[in-house]
């Protein structure tokens, strides 16, 4: 991934005086006062960027789908997704030309390796490029544009202020956090979706700063777009938990852990499949015919699909049939059965296609569109096998935190979302009942959430656990040490007599004429015969052994840290893949490093 490192539309000499009047304004403040007043800004633009979001995206939609008679499917269903794909894939290659994609993944990598420093065309080109793609029919989310549109906002505006790596970090929490809340008017939410998923640490100096941009934010949003949430639903006397039916709870959350591994797994296996295809044309094609033929059939996989499960939630069965080819057979209730259930599975292999073939958007909103299903349907289930009776919106709500805590590795956010959206906490136990087993399912199948599978396999994701975190900080090519003398393998005992004199360093590497490593020579099994001149021309390959290990560049700290324990050693070659010989890489040069940086992320 490439981020730019300084943003390209505010010139040096505006920075510098942005800086000068921030200097001016705050300098008889503390740095908490400084963090509170710095949230504040970043809660408004964050709520404001939503805002802006949310507007165009119901433009585009209401100019391409209010038109249709909602009994009929219409032919431009197997257009417009390609259309919109086609368009977001231009814009990001022409006027944006960086990857916009994957938002949380690339808030996540920005903390990582970029010093939390994302480029300033993100603070709108999310905005553009996830509305284009959802108005069009992409079957994504907005969240991560927006969670994307907010860091970006946060990490701006420290860089601005010229604030250290830590405090840079902490404001893109703060842009995280109240773009999450603003969306759906969750504030709680938003703090912690950010202290579950992107912060290191949870300490009063975060989560305050946390708090105050998230509540700006849902304040905005309220002043805007009135107190309605962007999933409406409010529960009865007759959707209340009940105490018998926590049996059935348990088995929602197995199911919902199921298809959260379902989830992150075909959404992975579509993306490299797709992306392996080269040509940019075809990945059109690809992504334009499968989506399109998929919203053509089932049309609630249209956009992020947030009408579809909330009208699911109260009841409202033949909403979803609207525009569709089955909707003669809206009345049978089996029909509606298998109609959610491959509605449903249907909805992960429209979102992977459309990210993979170039569209913008997110999982936030697909697996919550995917829990709701899940909830539904086994509603739907109990009632037609047994006549029971079972509220679809209790099962619908609770449907929706499972999967997604399964999918985002994140229980704490969905109890705290659903609980949020649903105006109380009624649902609080079966939330947790739900949440908590999908989460322990989908954890035993894969440990990874869809945000950091690709992350981890680069090592360069940052966990809660601090000793981790600082390693995805130190990069092997920079602790590296190549300034050991090579020998030749035709080199003899009398070369590297000449040649210690002026070594610095008591190991030599030996190489052929290509560069590869043969093995090493250490200066300890050089002495007893160094100074007998008649073994000067002994073959220093008489004395060269072969290292305990060999790392290969471009390894991660965190995988090289063990072998030195391992091989008992404290130092170990590094070579490239055909076994050309880089350099050195010393345990004390890596705890050195280490220590520098644990210094610096806590200043």
């Amino acid at each position: 991934m490439e981020i730019i490192e300084e943003s390209k539309y505010i010139k040096p000499a505006g920075r510098e005086k942005i800086y000068k009047w921030f200097l001016r304004l705050t300098k008889r403040l503390s740095e908490r006062q400084m963090l509170a007043i710095l949230a504040v800004v970043v809660g408004a633009l964050a709520g404001l960027g939503t805002y802006l979001f949310e507007v165009l995206l119901h433009f585009i939609k209401s100019c391409l789908v209010n038109w249709f008679d909602v009994d009929t499917f219409h032919i431009l269903y197997l257009i417009y997704p390609g259309i919109g794909i086609i368009l977001a894939t231009l814009f990001v290659k022409y006027i944006v030309k960086d990857n916009i994609s994957e938002g949380v993944t690339r808030v996540l990598y920005a903390m990582s390796s970029r010093g939390s420093r994302i480029a300033g065309h993100n603070c709108w080109t999310s905005v553009v490029g996830g509305a284009t793609t959802i108005g069009f029919g992409g079957s994504v989310g907005p969240e991560a544009p927006i969670v994307l549109t907010g860091a970006a906002i946060g990490s701006n505006v420290g860089k601005l202020a010229k604030l250290n790596y830590r405090n840079i970090t902490l404001l893109l929490c703060c842009g995280a956090g109240a773009a999450v809340a603003s969306i759906f008017k969750a504030p709680i939410t938003g703090v912690v979706f950010v202290l579950e998923i992107l912060m290191l640490d949870i300490t009063s100096a975060s989560v305050i700063p946390l708090l105050i941009s998230s509540i700006t934010a849902t304040t905005l949003a309220i002043v805007l777009r009135g107190w309605e949430p962007i999933i409406s639903v409010t529960l009865s006397p007759a959707d209340a938990f009940q105490i018998k039916q926590i049996p059935l709870f348990i088995l929602l959350g197995c199911i919902c852990g199921v298809m959260s591994y379902y989830f992150t797994s075909a959404n992975a296996a579509i993306g490299r499949r797709v992306g392996a295809v080269k040509s940019q044309y075809k990945k059109w094609i690809i992504g334009g015919s499968v989506l399109g033929l998929l919203i053509f059939l089932f049309p609630p996989l249209y956009g992020e699909g947030y009408e579809a499960f909330v009208s699911l939630m109260h009841g409202d069965k033949q909403t979803i049939f609207e525009r569709s080819l089955f909707y003669a057979f809206k009345d049978i209730d089996w029909v509606v059965l298998i109609y959610i259930i491959a509605t449903m599975l249907f909805k992960v292999i429209a979102t992977a296609t459309t990210n993979a073939s170039g569209g913008v958007g997110g999982t936030f909103a697909p697996s919550l569109f995917v829990g709701a299903f899940t909830g539904a349907s086994l509603a739907l289930f109990c009632q037609l096998c047994f006549g029971w009776e079972i509220s679809i919106a209790t099962f619908t709500l609770v449907g929706m935190a499972g999967v997604m805590a399964g999918v985002m590795n994140a229980p704490l956010t969905s109890i705290f979302l659903i609980a949020e959206l649903s105006n109380g906490y009624g649902l609080f136990i079966p939330l947790m009942i739900v949440a908590c087993i999908a989460f322990a399912v989908g954890y035993y199948l894969d440990p990874d959430s869809i945000y950091t599978k690709r992350l981890r396999a680069k090592g360069e994701l940052l966990t809660h656990d601090k000793d981790k975190s600082v390693l995805v900080f130190l990069k092997l090519e920079e602790l590296m040490e190549n300034d050991f003398v090579r020998l030749r393998e035709s080199a003899t005992l009398g070369d590297v007599v000449s040649i210690i004199a002026t070594a610095r360093r008591n190991i030599f590497p030996v190489i052929d004429n290509f560069g590869h490593l043969l093995g090493i020579v250490q200066l300890d099994d050089l002495r007893e015969d160094m100074f007998k001149h008649e073994k000067w021309g002994n073959p220093i390959t008489t004395y060269m052994i072969q290292p305990p290990d060999r790392i290969i560049e471009k390894e991660q700290i965190q995988e090289v840290l063990p072998r030195f324990d391992q091989n008992h050693t404290w130092m170990l070659p590094v070579v490239d893949k055909q076994n050309r010989y880089k350099g050195f890489i010393s345990k004390s040069r890596i705890l050195n490093a280490y220590r520098e940086q644990l210094v610096n992320i806590s200043q």
